[in-house]
Parts: C-alpha cells; sequence; structure tokens
C-alpha cells in the first residue's frame, strides 16, 4: 500500500532539461522511479489540465500517491514518456505519426491507453449572430463570399483566421489552399489568449472565425456555430498542404509509458480504469478556467460531487481512503 504524502500536487516543467537524446538508440523507458509516485503530462489547454487535476486528486487523497503534474507541450510528451521521465499521458488528439515512433512498432517505449471517454472535435466557428446575418456563412462557399468581413489590419486584403497556439493540432493552412480561401492564419498564441480575444470580440458581436474544439468549456457559454466542410476520409489529410475536408472526430485516449504498464501497479490500473465524459470535463475546466478556482480545488469539488463516478476507477480490492 503507498504511503501518504504531503498535499498538492508538485507542479514541474519538462523543457530542454530534457536533452532529447534518440530515442531509437536504446530503450530508456525503464529509468528508475519511486514506485510511489506518479508523473502525469499536464499539456497545455484547460480540459486537459482538468482530467489531470481530478486524477492526480484521486490518487493523492483516495489512494495515497505523490502525483507530479509535468507541465510539457503535445509532442515532447511523448519524447519524455520515451525517456522514461513520465508515466501517463492522459488526453492524446491523433498523433498517429508518434505512435508508429514510440510504440508497439516503433521503438515500444509507449502504449496505447484506450479511450478516456471524451470525444474530440476540432473545426472552424463563428458565432451565431454571424449565421443570422449571413446564413451561407457556415457554408465553404459562403465563406468564401464573406472573407472579407474578417480583414483586420494585421492581415490587410485578407480574412482573419483566428488559430489558437501553434503547436495544437491543425490542418488549418492546407484547408485554406484546397478550398481557396482569402485568409491569413493569425495565431492567439495559447489557448487562453484566444478565448480572451473571441469573447472580446463575441461581446461586441464583431465578426470572428476561429480554430476551436469540443471538450471545451467555451462551447456551454457562447453561442458558436461550426462551418460546414466536406467529410473527413481516409487520406484525405495526408498532405498537409492541401486538404479538402474537414477534420476527422477523435476518440481521445491514453498514452502510457510501457514500464509503468508492465509494473501492474494499482496507480496504473486506476489510470487504465479512468473514462469520463465531455461534459465532466467541461465541468472542471470552467471552474478553472472562468470562475478562476485553484485547479485542485476544482478537482476536489468534483471528486465531492461523484463519487459514483470515481469509485469505479479503483482496482478491485483496493480500498480507497475515505
Amino acid at each position: 500500500m503507498p504511503r501518504f504524502m504531503r498535499k498538492g500536487a508538485r507542479l514541474l516543467a519538462v523543457g530542454l532539461a530534457l536533452a532529447m537524446v534518440s530515442s531509437c538508440a536504446v530503450r530508456t523507458d525503464q529509468i528508475a522511479r519511486d514506485p510511489n509516485t506518479v508523473r502525469i503530462a499536464l499539456n497545455g489547454w484547460v480540459g486537459y489540465e482538468a482530467s489531470a487535476e481530478v486524477l492526480a486528486y484521486v490518487l493523492r487523497e483516495e489512494m495515497g500517491y505523490e502525483v507530479q503534474l509535468m507541465r510539457v507541450d503535445e509532442q515532447p510528451s511523448w519524447q519524455a514518456l520515451d525517456q522514461g521521465v513520465l508515466d501517463v499521458i492522459v488526453e492524446n488528439w491523433g498523433h498517429e505519426e508518434l505512435m508508429e515512433l514510440y510504440g508497439p512498432e516503433g521503438n515500444g517505449t509507449v502504449v496505447d491507453g484506450g479511450p478516456n471517454g471524451n470525444e474530440g472535435v476540432i473545426g472552424w466557428y463563428v458565432p451565431a449572430y454571424m449565421e443570422e446575418e449571413y446564413p451561407e456563412i457556415t457554408t465553404v462557399e459562403g465563406l468564401k463570399e464573406h472573407t472579407d468581413l474578417f480583414r483586420t489590419a494585421e492581415t490587410g486584403d485578407k480574412g482573419e483566421f483566428l488559430g489558437g497556439a501553434p503547436g495544437f493540432v491543425t490542418q488549418d493552412q492546407g484547408m485554406i489552399n484546397a478550398f481557396d480561401l482569402d485568409l491569413e492564419i493569425v495565431y492567439a498564441g495559447s489557448e487562453a489568449s484566444q478565448i480572451t480575444e473571441v469573447r472580446r470580440r463575441y461581446a461586441n458581436e464583431e465578426p470572428v472565425l476561429f480554430y476551436f474544439y469540443d471538450p471545451q468549456w467555451l462551447q456551454e457559454e457562447l453561442d458558436l456555430v461550426r462551418v460546414d466542410f466536406p467529410d473527413y476520409e481516409e487520406g484525405c489529410a495526408d498532405d498537409l498542404s492541401s486538404v479538402p475536408c474537414d477534420y476527422p472526430a477523435y476518440e481521445l485516449n491514453k498514452i502510457f509509458r510501457a514500464g509503468f504498464v508492465e509494473t501492474g501497479d494499482p496507480a496504473y490500473q486506476f489510470l487504465d480504469n479512468w473514462t469520463w465524459t465531455n461534459a465532466d470535463q467541461n465541468q472542471v475546466a470552467q471552474m478553472i478556467a472562468d470562475q478562476g478556482m485553484d485547479p485542485t480545488d476544482a478537482a476536489e469539488v468534483w471528486v465531492e460531487e461523484n463519487p459514483d463516478v470515481w469509485r469505479s476507477w479503483i482496482p478491485e480490492g483496493f480500498e480507497p481512503l475515505s
């Protein structure tokens, strides 16, 4: 039985200090670790943070583990798993190329942990008030006709397409090229910055066309409409310079360090059992981002209100501490 550790998940950063060496030469995921510590990647959007904080809270307060939440971007998270300095990514959006590199058909340092219960949808969005004024704007031809509505001082004669963080999964430039849209991508820099800008324009009923996704708590606050592109088909996004289709739907999944799986530890079993819904994630994310709650406090509120959900994640035979 893991021992109690101090309250509060430690928040660490994983960056250049990882000294990213070639992962093809040697399996590095067996680096010695404290078996009472679980190391969870913390990627840069609040929905992910909501999931990670709830899992950290239950692991810490109900199972007695120490938890390290380690801030790291999406792709470096996989490198960190490969090098043995992380144990799990809790929300993966595709990244088949990284699974080929690090998974069973590559060097074998990571394992697909199966669905986390969240359904991921990426797309282009406009506020509902724009569709009311220009009903055709959510079609490809209608959007093409009205790109001038989105012009800004920064984009000049082109309309602005507002992106989030440059490191997010994206095929936007390929869609712009394939559909011959007179648009220029401007990156807000982060999810938080993008939300701030979208909310500002929404409050003033200004035009805005932007990359967005679900699960995302802002979808519960603003009335947004997704632009309708041809459905995704296998292979249509293989050439990212020209993508004549919409984004695919993602069954979001967990990615484990192979050595962590091999331990069969109750912490691994707990994370393997974990699934929850978009509504669950959005509830916690909204408390963090919109209500300004400390992430640990938001996780505690959700855990206290949903014992029937999280208790099913506890491995059989393991007695929670409360």
